[in-house]
This record gives C-alpha cells, sequence and structure tokens, in this order.
C-alpha cells in the first residue's frame, strides 16, 4: 500500500508519501507546499493545484488521505483550509486516485493511541513510526505522515476483517 497524506491548507500544505510492503513502512517523500499571501486567491489555488497534481504524478499513490475539516472556531481559516481540500480532491480525481478523509481525532487515536492528544505527542509519534532522526517541522508535514499512518492502520485492520469474513 502506498498512501500519500496531505494536510490542507491554502498557506502551507503538508505532504508525507508513506509505503508499506510486507508489514515494512518507509516514508517514501515529505515535504510542503506553500502559496504567497500576496498572490490574489485564484494564484494561490492555481499554484496549489499544479503543485499537487506534480506531486501526485511523480509519486502515483494507490490513494490519497486527507483531514476531514469539521469544526473551525475561525471562519476564515475554516474556508481557506476548505478551499485546499476541494483543490486535493480536483486533483486526486484528474489522476483517478481515491481520497480518503480521517477527522484529527482519528489521526490522534491511530498514531499516539489517544483520540485527544496533543500535537507534540503526535509529532514525536510521527518521529518514532517513520523512524525519523528528528521530529518533523513544520507540524504540517507531522500532520500529513499522520494522514498517511493513520490510513495504513486503517487499512491493514479492514484488510483483516475482510479476510476473517471469508474464511
Amino acid at each position: 500500500m502506498f498512501v500519500l497524506g496531505i494536510d490542507p491548507g491554502l498557506s502551507r500544505c503538508g505532504y508525507g508519501a508513506v509505503r508499506q510492503i510486507s508489514g515494512e513502512t518507509e516514508v517514501v517523500a515529505a515535504g510542503l507546499i506553500t502559496t504567497s499571501p500576496s498572490l490574489g486567491l485564484g494564484e494561490r489555488l492555481a499554484t496549489l493545484l499544479s503543485d499537487v497534481r506534480g506531486l501526485i504524478e511523480e509519486l502515483c499513490p494507490e490513494v490519497i488521505a486527507i483531514e476531514r475539516i469539521l469544526f473551525r472556531t475561525n471562519a476564515k481559516t475554516a474556508m481557506s483550509v476548505g478551499q485546499a481540500s476541494g483543490v486535493v480532491h480536483l486533483a486526486a480525481f484528474e489522476f483517478g486516485c481515491p481520497v480518503i478523509e480521517y477527522s484529527a481525532s482519528e489521526v490522534k487515536l491511530a498514531v499516539a493511541g489517544y483520540g485527544s492528544a496533543e500535537k507534540i505527542q503526535v509529532q514525536r509519534m510521527i518521529k518514532v513510526l517513520a523512524k525519523l532522526d528528528h521530529t518533523p517541522k513544520p507540524p504540517d508535514i507531522a500532520d500529513a505522515l499522520g494522514l498517511a499512518f493513520c490510513h495504513l492502520a486503517n487499512y491493514s485492520y479492514l484488510a483483516l476483517a475482510q479476510r476473517n469474513r471469508s474464511t
């Protein structure tokens, strides 16, 4: 299974690609896509779309995992995250790549074992799971890797349940 996790954002969009083969997990790529606040909204969205398309084309993931937006106290932030999320969905659709959404609590539970874990706890667990020498920074990268690891955990569980049902 090869998963591209994307933490959508208009200013900073984290990504992390994780491959799992025979129970062994490897981080293939991780980074940040940024757009300048000095650009107009249309240009920022176009830039993000171009960069996400390039990432999907380069990595060829089997699935993309993104954060589901449930609630934001800041409406402006929620709007820009929603716009970025739409861009990711569009790019994935163009490449025929399925998108699975996970809430922040689902990611925290899968990665740290506790759905209300603090951001630093998630970052530390990503460091361990990804076998990294340092905690991924900025947090958008750790969040994207968390989404990928969350999907791997859920996919493994669902595959096991499916095998058990058919036996």
